[in-house]
């Protein structure tokens, strides 16, 4: 049996209130946990026996005997509208498409099927409640949608989201938790309020962190790095998103850089960031890449943003048993182009992936610009697969 599950069976046994995957808090499992028990979580397929045919042809199994994870991560994932008025853009355009909310990701929808594990940043609450804090009143955006369109994520492929940004708060505390409680009825792993997410992929199991860092770095020089550190003792692999940065900038601050780097020097395998509601370019540093931002995805926050374009991070982690146990490497990135509305003239918030060159060449040219300044900046962004 494999180790993760006497984890899991020991953290039932002493933290029954924690059972429900998705909702374990930092504080507890970190310090109920035994080390030793979760030492190594990874059984490999044998390659000198008899059963190696069989168990290369498995699913999980790459022919090598290895197994390869392929995670994308997107930017700002905003549907449904604000209470306060009787009408607005989304359930404006929703009529159009007889009230189905999944006409928005028709068009990304097989390429976050194909992958293992999708990220977004959810950007706002699933309630019916119209209830809003005396401090979000005067906001000029506050997002809502009925809590069934969390099908949204759960039908099209999306397995995860960052719940730690702006307007998570937009209706309250109650509220915040109320959209945790329906993400996790519909099994979708969800990270943020100082909680971990944990997910397990083909047998290896991935831990999530949410931060939202705006105003609140000298919160999180110590917290994040510690976080982190105990995250990587219990998981193989430890996500990390940051919201963070300032709207509509185009390169990080120096204070993501420095955020973003101490999150991998503490032990994160990949930075997701978004904020900005811009692309901003990719880090390569110390084995690890950090995105600064991934810009909107699927954006009903505004009718025409000045900028629609954007891109899907893909990365992959192949996971091989080596001398010394569980041995992970990186097997490279690419990004995806996308518009975030199939349309020129207007946002449709129907993410659409570029195929004309001229629009992907701008792309390029935006992420090869803004990173000019960064010291680990990639030199290419690829739009396919590196060759085996």
């Amino acid at each position: 049996m494999r180790k993760f599950a006497l984890l899991l069976a020991l953290l039932m046994l002493t933290l029954p209130a924690m059972a429900e995957e998705g909702e374990i808090t930092l504080e507890d499992i970190f310090e109920n946990a035994d080390p030793d028990v979760v030492a190594d979580t990874w059984i490999p397929a044998p390659q000198d026996s008899d059963d190696a045919m069989l168990v290369a042809t498995d699913s999980i199994y790459e022919k090598d005997g290895s197994i390869l994870i392929t995670i994308t991560g997107t930017g700002d994932f905003t549907v449904g509208g604000d209470t306060r008025k009787s009408s607005n853009i989304w359930y404006t355009e929703l009529k159009k498409h007889d009230g189905d909310p999944n006409f928005a990701l028709k068009n990304i929808r097989d390429v976050l099927l194909e992958d293992d594990l999708t990220i977004v940043n959810f950007e706002g609450t699933l309630t019916n409640s119209t209830y809003i804090p005396a401090s979000k009143k005067e906001n000029q955006f506050l997002f809502s949608a009925p809590p069934e369109y969390v099908s949204m994520l759960t039908d099209n492929g999306i397995e995860a989201v960052s719940l730690e940004n702006n307007h998570v708060l937009d209706h309250g505390q109650e509220v915040w938790d109320e959209t945790k409680s329906h993400l996790d009825n519909a099994g979708v792993v969800w990270s943020g309020d100082g909680q971990l997410g944990v997910i397990e992929i083909k047998g290896i199991q991935i831990a999530m962190l949410s931060y939202l860092t705006i105003d609140r770095y000298e919160q999180l020089w110590d917290k994040v790095p510690a976080d982190i550190q105990a995250a990587k003792e219990l998981y193989p692999i430890v996500i990390v998103s940051f919201h963070w940065g300032n709207e509509k900038d185009y390169s990080p601050t120096n204070n993501q850089i420095k955020m973003g780097r101490l999150a991998v020097d503490s032990g994160a395998d990949l930075v997701l960031g978004h904020h900005s509601h811009r692309i901003n370019p990719i880090e390569y540093y110390n084995g690890v890449y950090i995105c600064y931002s991934l810009g909107n995805f699927c954006f009903a926050g505004n009718s025409k943003p000045s900028d629609m374009s954007s891109y899907l991070f893909q990365t992959r982690f192949r996971i091989r048993e080596g001398e010394n146990g569980q041995e992970i490497t990186n097997e490279g990135f690419r990004i995806i182009p996308i518009r975030i509305s199939s349309r020129t003239d207007r946002n449709d918030f129907i993410p659409t992936v570029h195929t004309k060159e001229s629009s992907i060449d701008a792309i390029m040219t935006t992420l090869h610009e803004s990173g000019e300044d960064l010291a680990y900046v990639v030199d290419e962004y690829p739009t396919e697969w590196p060759a085996n």
